[in-house]
């Protein structure tokens, strides 16, 4: 052990003349460590939710969606749609048709967005079929005929099926086979003048995919089913994409959009949540920022503990200068004692705060779903997140002991020792 590192840790293990330095050494030690595990465990909830949200995103919606520029939706859209199924990149490809709609069971009712999809192609870009926790989403599938491979559904029964969310269940109070009621804003012109058009539905399953926005306002009926609802008959206003990587996304909607021709337009997943991605970064830096400023408190402390330890060995610091002992190793006798104590915080917070992230993500702290969009909290720590944070409390409790180790180099033996 190198004589300045022996007498650091000689000097914190001492039993103090005055009790209230080892106490400042103490709480120095305990404010590291509380702020190494908030910010672990901060970033950790960050990361999660950005990763849950991605994840739950990129789950239920398609990678890029195709629309027209006009609201007019697209027509003849089956040669089409086999077209850009062999774009490069492309994995799978699904129609659908949205449309507002507002769904009723009695006296409740909620506001909806209604896709009518083919079951066998939705379930190719999109895992809000493959959720189904009650019922089943058997009953949206065609009957088999020549014209289902291209779409065209024979018109259902006179109740036909609908998925809705498991939200929007607990709203309207619906469970499996009970009947609501979706009435769309697109009506018809009666003798009795404009009428919303009613179609009564079957509940046939309850999705949950644990992303409020989806569980809350999504529903599936039969492409043929929609179409009729909204009085649109061979039309659709969407076709969706999955492709074989993601984060080029962007560049393969262009491609998309060119093989599509003049009047379409292509959004992707980044597109549509950038905004919600820059919140969680911009709010994952803020935290960093915020809960830093523990530490800084926790080096403070360590500045006032060391400048007193040093007031308390001023004798003791002269004894060795007169020994022979340089102003440059009493300086590191200092710098390397508010190290250690630095070292003993930040190893312990990152037990700590590892810890408690393990703890969080592997029994689900639950969440109110209608706030967070999410039902659970998520943790999701990072090993170079322990390593920033490592570092920055390093650093900062290094800064913090250059003026105390400085006064130690400083102290002057003739003087020091002048009345001993």
């Amino acid at each position: 052990m190198r004589f300045e590192l022996f007498i650091a840790a000689r000097y914190l293990r001492a039993k103090r003349r005055q009790a209230v330095v080892g106490m400042i050494t103490i709480i120095s030690v305990i404010g590291v460590a509380a702020g190494v595990a908030s910010l672990i465990i901060a970033l950790a909830i960050t990361n999660g939710m950005r990763r849950d949200m991605q994840a739950r995103l990129l789950g239920s919606t398609a990678h890029i969606d195709l629309m027209r520029i006009a609201a007019d939706g697209i027509k003849d859209w089956q040669p089409l749609l086999e077209r850009l199924r062999k774009t490069p990149h492309v994995t799978a490809a699904a129609p659908g048709l949205y449309g507002q709609v507002l769904i009723s069971r009695g006296a409740r009712s909620g506001g909806g967005l209604v896709k009518g999809v083919i079951p066998a192609e939705e379930k190719t870009v999109g895992d809000l079929l493959q959720k189904i926790y009650e019922g089943s989403a058997e009953a949206l599938e065609p009957v088999s005929s020549p014209d289902s491979e291209l779409g065209n559904q024979p018109i259902s029964q006179a109740m036909p099926p609908i998925v809705i969310g498991k939200d929007l269940a607990e709203t309207l109070g619906a469970k499996v086979d009970d009947v609501v009621v979706v009435t769309s804003p697109l009506g018809e012109m009666t003798p009795l003048g404009w009428l919303p058009r009613v179609q009564r539905c079957k509940v046939a399953g309850i999705f949950k995919s644990g992303f409020y926005q989806y569980d809350n306002t999504y529903t599936f009926m039969r492409l043929k089913d929609t179409q009729r609802l909204f009085s649109e008959p061979d039309l659709i206003s969407v076709i969706s994409f999955k492709v074989d990587d993601l984060y080029k996304a962007d560049q393969i909607a262009k491609v998309i959009e060119q093989e599509a021709g003049g009047g379409f337009q292509t959004t992707s997943w980044m597109e549509q949540n950038r905004e919600l991605f820059r919140a969680l970064k911009l709010e994952q830096i803020v935290t960093f920022i915020v809960l830093a400023l523990i530490v800084c408190v926790a080096a403070l402390n360590i500045l006032i503990a060391l400048t007193m330890m040093v007031m308390e060995k001023t004798r003791d610091i002269a004894v060795l200068m007169s020994f022979g002992v340089t102003e440059m190793q009493v300086r590191r006798i200092f710098l390397l004692q508010g190290l250690l104590i630095s070292v003993i915080g930040t190893a312990l917070g990152l037990l700590l705060g590892y810890g408690l992230s393990w703890f969080g993500g592997h029994y689900h702290f639950p969440l109110d779903s209608s706030v967070y969009s999410i039902d659970y909290l998520p943790f999701a720590p990072r090993v170079w997140h322990g390593v920033v944070v490592a570092a920055v409390s390093l650093g900062v409790s290094l800064i913090a002991t250059l003026y105390p180790s400085g006064s130690a180099a400083k102290v002057l033996p003739a003087e020091a020792l002048r009345y001993e």
